[in-house]
């Protein structure tokens, strides 16, 4: 075999030892995608259309159902090309672009999350200087940070994938492109790509989770010394949906990072369904804790379509 520096193509595998069954799990992958594209695209067109909802709390869920729509679609449609049409090959670019974007939103979404929390340590525990604080700049402050960090962190991975020869095979044991499954097929050490890709992006959601912890430390101190019982299930119910969000985000990603390194026992397609699921179901859920849980989500996106729908018929 010819070594080369950039190969032209590669194969993704799908879901390995369960390909006579990709047909059959599309059906419920797709079903969440569409799912998960209608419920943030309703939560964007009612936070966009109602000024009520234009503060920090509903513009950070705004950038979060953006970085869930990102990561689904990114991986999503080339996963169901894959599955129905057999559509294997993808190119170089294509597949190292598919990686950052992956990685890049991860990396954001785990910003925005601790901005979340952030938000409701001032909304709870400084309430007075809350108007202050978190103003619509410090918003937009907050999504540049989240873009800039994760550019700094994940744009890196891009040289290490280049400066590898590969000139073995060119399959990919996934469904979609993701740094460590890449580098495997080169011929060379990379144990470079290896630590960075776990130590880097790790040790910042790590320092993530440990604000995001110091956070609720502070906010369940402020919630025990409330006197008003109602005011303690409000503040409890709010904290609650991010909470859940939290789960359904950080559970997948320890998971996946640290299978890649230590999971050599974990069945191979057990790791992929995993990790497929990782890029589904919190989009999916995200616009569902929330609009559930939050009434004034609830009432909005209730106001917006009622609306929409008279204006329609002219009414």
């Amino acid at each position: 075999n010819l070594t080369s520096p950039t190969p032209h193509t590669f194969i993704l595998v799908g879901i390995p030892g369960m390909e006579q069954l990709h047909v059959w799990i599309s059906i419920p992958f797709c079903t969440m995608y569409l799912a998960a594209l209608l419920g943030n695209s309703v939560l964007l067109f009612t936070v966009w259309s109602e000024r009520s909802l234009h503060q920090p709390m509903y513009l950070f869920l705004s950038m979060l159902a953006m970085a869930d729509l990102t990561v689904s679609t990114t991986a999503v449609p080339k996963m169901l090309a894959l599955f129905w049409f057999r559509a294997r090959e993808i190119s170089f670019g294509a597949c190292l672009t598919q990686m950052f974007f992956l990685h890049f939103t991860c990396s954001a979404e785990s910003v925005i999350l601790l901005a979340m929390a952030f938000d409701r340590f001032v909304a709870i525990c400084h309430p007075l200087c809350y108007g202050a604080v978190l103003t619509l700049a410090a918003v937009a402050k907050t999504g540049l940070v989240a873009l800039l960090r994760s550019f700094c962190i994940i744009f890196p991975c891009i040289f290490l994938l280049k400066r590898l020869p590969f000139c073995g095979s060119n399959v990919i044991l996934h469904t979609y492109c993701e740094h460590i499954g890449i580098a495997r097929l080169a011929c060379a050490d990379i144990s470079v790509n290896i630590w960075y890709g776990l130590t880097v992006p790790l040790a910042m959601v790590t320092l993530d989770l440990v604000l995001i912890a110091v956070s609720y430390v502070f906010i369940l101190v402020a919630l025990f010394r409330l006197p008003s019982r109602t005011a303690r299930h409000k503040a409890f119910n709010t904290c609650g949906s991010h909470i859940c969000v939290l789960v359904f985000f950080y559970v997948p990603v320890a998971f996946t990072a640290l299978t890649h390194r230590f999971g050599w026992n974990i069945p191979h397609h057990v790791h992929i369904l995993l990790a497929n699921l990782y890029v589904l179901f919190p989009p999916l859920l995200n616009p569902v804790v929330y609009g559930v849980r939050t009434q004034q989500i609830r009432e909005k996106v209730v106001k917006v379509f009622v609306c929409s729908k008279s204006h329609f018929l002219g009414e």
